[in-house]
């Protein structure tokens, strides 16, 4: 019973997602299914709705609301341009100097706003055509956009580590802020030597270099937005305050910011704003409760057990079966969004990785760079289309320019997977692991 169980889970799921049914239906309906299957239809119908409530039923989960919100408010609160100036002023001057400050801009930007999609969407606007205009080849710079924007997913604050938090059954959300620190800049510091060594093969010019005064007015009026990461990350370390009261404050700070000092967002724009944040963070949680209904159906026909079991049989080397589970993985990204694919591997993968003795910490950073690569993934990665709509191209045409930047992503992942320091070693050190 447990294996057709299983089976059928899964055949249900991708069936329906086959047909196009929104995700958190077709993992509510694939868990009704099975459960009818294995349980009574009254029990059943009992226990999804139950699970449906109760996986929303934390107060971790208040963070993303306030995340959310913040995000938006500072999307449309000038920093995007602000941040490509500073980048500009910083760098600019260096070998492929408007392709290393799109990298810089979305990796800022991606990070402050927490969502890959409006990195590549506020930056990319603005990049693609200046380096466009300067001789780079679109496609590529389109590549560049949405590989870039994918570093906010790891660097915090980031929704999708508290999702993470939540799956794994009680990782600290402050230790995986400060462990995606070093990941998020290695992979940006990769996706800069791809940019240094094509822009030498194709000869692109750098840009001027500017006065050192105007270099620390470009970096001044950035600052202010930049103080966001600071203030949430420094106030969770401190023990000042807990993450949803960070995500509160982010709030705060950033309507200060975008309303009163940049002026950039006007009071009659709100209401907007807050349908869009309620809008996402509805979808969101649906999708949290759904995935909590299969979750509890996986634990109870022990899915994540056998799976484990079986891959510890398939071989008794851990490099080999970390190797498996990041393809698999990487096949889910290309496929999946990161927030249903975060709460439905998670509990099938973690057991496997901490009877390897990877920490749920590590594993956890390892499945967010992992998935984040499938943001910009062909054919469902949905920082593609955004990139590919701002850039007036198509997904087929930027493959090819995109695969050294894969790559260059995929060392990184390696690196993390393996090498656990990379992770661990920042939480250590401030006392939060």
């Amino acid at each position: 019973m447990m294996e057709f169980s299983g089976l059928l889970l899964l055949a249900v799921f991708f069936f329906l997602l086959a047909l196009n049914v929104p995700i958190s239906f077709s993992i509510g309906l694939a868990t009704l299914v099975t459960m009818l299957y294995s349980i009574d239809f009254i029990p059943a119908a009992t226990t999804i709705a139950q699970r449906l409530a109760g996986g929303i039923n934390s107060f971790a989960l208040l963070a993303i609301p306030f995340f959310v919100l913040s995000g938006l408010i500072m999307g449309q609160g000038g920093i995007a341009r602000r941040l490509i100036e500073c980048a500009m002023a910083l760098i600019g001057m260096l070998p492929g100097g408007l392709a290393l400050v799109n990298v810089m801009s979305c990796t800022l930007f991606g990070a402050i706003s927490g969502s890959a999609v409006a990195a590549t969407s506020a930056i990319g606007s603005f990049m693609i055509p200046q380096m466009e205009k300067k001789g780079y080849d679109k496609n590529f710079a389109a590549a560049l956009t949405g590989a870039a924007a994918t570093t906010g997913m790891l660097i915090p604050p980031s929704n999708i580590l508290i999702i993470y938090a939540i799956a794994s059954g009680g990782v600290s959300i402050a230790a995986l802020f400060v462990a995606g620190y070093l990941p998020g800049i290695m992979v940006a510091l990769a996706l800069m030597l791809v940019c240094a060594g094509y822009a030498k093969i194709k000869g692109y010019p750098t840009e001027d270099r500017l006065p050192l005064k105007i270099v620390a007015e470009k970096v001044l009026a950035a600052v202010p937005s930049l103080l966001l990461i600071f203030i949430v990350i420094g106030g969770i370390i401190a023990g000042v305050f807990t993450a949803t009261e960070a995500g509160a404050i982010a709030v705060i700070y950033s309507l200060i910011l975008s309303v009163f000092f940049y002026r950039e967002v006007a009071m009659k724009q709100l209401p907007g704003i807050l349908l869009k944040s309620a809008e996402t963070t509805a979808i969101v949680m649906l999708l949290i409760g759904a995935s909590s209904a299969m979750s509890w159906i996986l634990s109870y026909e022990n899915i994540p057990q056998t799976i484990s079991e079986f891959l510890l049989q398939l071989s008794n080397n851990p490099f080999l079966i970390l190797l498996i589970i990041n393809l698999t993985l990487i096949v889910v990204g290309a496929f999946m969004d990161m927030t249903p694919a975060v709460l439905i591997f998670t509990p099938i993968f973690l057991p496997v990785a901490t009877e390897l003795g990877m920490s749920p910490l590590h594993f956890g950073i390892m499945i967010v760079l992992n998935l984040s690569i499938g943001l910009c993934s062909p054919p469902v990665g949905s920082v593609l289309f955004v990139s590919c709509a701002v850039a007036k191209t198509s997904i087929e045409k930027i493959i090819r320019p995109l695969m050294p930047l894969y790559i260059a992503m995929f060392i990184v992942l390696m690196l993390v997977t393996y090498i656990p320091g990379i992770s661990e070693w920042l939480p250590k050190f401030f006392g939060l692991l």
